[in-house]
């Protein structure tokens, strides 16, 4: 397995801040300090070349696990593995196989310099010979269409072209395993789907295996196919996302059209929507082949289709569920 979880913790002691004067004197000679936990005892795994979402509502604990992965947070207890390294050793040989990408910092903390600079900095940083960072860096540059802005100060860049750059700085060391934190973030539909599609590249040509959090379900969409749901620090659904579906949102969509006058469609299931002889149903999932069966005999029928309810709307329904349960 390239990552392995198992019953992992993390506990933060964080200060207790009243207002007032009174209270703030008092704190000065007494600091009084709550816990939070952020993540409580979760364990799954993850094989090489896997892309998994891993999602869950602000404050579930998605950052935080990530944080762990990469090294940067040593946990409370639980144990973990990356490609069989314990992360938060941080050994030389570990960094070098790992990649963690934030959309909200992408590119690090050198303004001043170029892309070529920044390039250059990761060459020495990773020792990687001269004749491979020009064969990655043509490869990367022409996947993300960076020729343009290599001779560029990072300060100068666009948000959509600061994550393209960001992204390749992260990968021309070649990684195993990407942790992608909102790389979509605050990104345009056109340059989001840039970074989606070369990310989907990125993983078909290496093998590299990718965990992605992300709040826009387009991303999801498009790159993966297994989902792990956390909800309030631990593990609420790991699986297929088909399976999600069927677990959170019972119901698929009939999407039908008929030629003959005045149809009554609504005794197959409840209507979302209707536009002259154009139907949308919602039916639960067991009773669709009947009903597509009753209206395909009993109706002259130009159009039909069914349709899984989008992701965004089975995550809703998710997120109601486990927020009343």
């Amino acid at each position: 397995m390239a990552v392995t979880v198992a019953e992992l913790s993390m506990t933060y002691r964080v200060p207790v801040r009243d207002t007032g004067l009174v209270a703030a004197a008092r704190a000065l000679v007494r600091r009084q300090y709550r816990d939070v936990h952020a993540v409580h005892d979760i364990s799954f795994q993850i094989a090489a070349g896997q892309v998994v979402g891993f999602l869950g509502r602000n404050g579930a604990g998605k950052t935080t696990t990530m944080k762990i992965l990469a090294g940067i947070l040593h946990p409370t207890s639980g144990r973990v593995r990356v490609l069989g390294e314990v992360p938060w050793r941080r050994h030389n040989h570990y960094l070098r196989k790992i990649a963690l990408i934030r959309g909200s910092q992408p590119i690090g903390d050198a303004p001043e310099l170029t892309v070529l600079d920044s390039f250059r900095y990761q060459q020495v940083l990773y020792d990687i010979a001269e004749p491979q960072f020009r064969r990655n860096l043509a490869e990367l540059s022409a996947l993300l269409d960076l020729d343009s802005i290599l001779q560029r100060q990072v300060r100068a860049l666009s948000l959509g072209e600061r994550m393209r750059a960001g992204l390749a700085l992260a990968l021309v060391y070649r990684p195993e395993i990407l942790f992608l934190d909102e790389p979509t973030i605050g990104l345009d539909i056109s340059a989001a789907k840039v970074i989606r599609t070369f990310i989907a590249e990125y993983s078909a040509q290496t093998g590299a295996t990718v965990l992605l959090t992300s709040h826009s379900m387009a991303d999801v969409e498009s790159l993966c196919p297994r989902l792990i749901l956390v909800d309030d620090g631990a593990i609420a659904f790991d699986g297929r996302r088909d399976e999600l579906s069927a677990l959170f949102a019972p119901a698929k969509l009939i999407r039908v059209t008929v030629t003959d006058d005045s149809p009554d469609l609504a005794q197959y299931g409840d209507v979302l929507q209707r536009d002259g002889n154009q139907w949308l149903l919602r039916v639960l999932r067991d009773e669709v082949p009947a009903a597509t069966a009753r209206i395909l005999s009993r109706y002259a029928v130009a159009d039909l289709s069914v349709e899984e309810p989008s992701l965004e709307h089975v995550m809703n329904q998710a997120y109601q569920h486990l927020r009343s349960s």
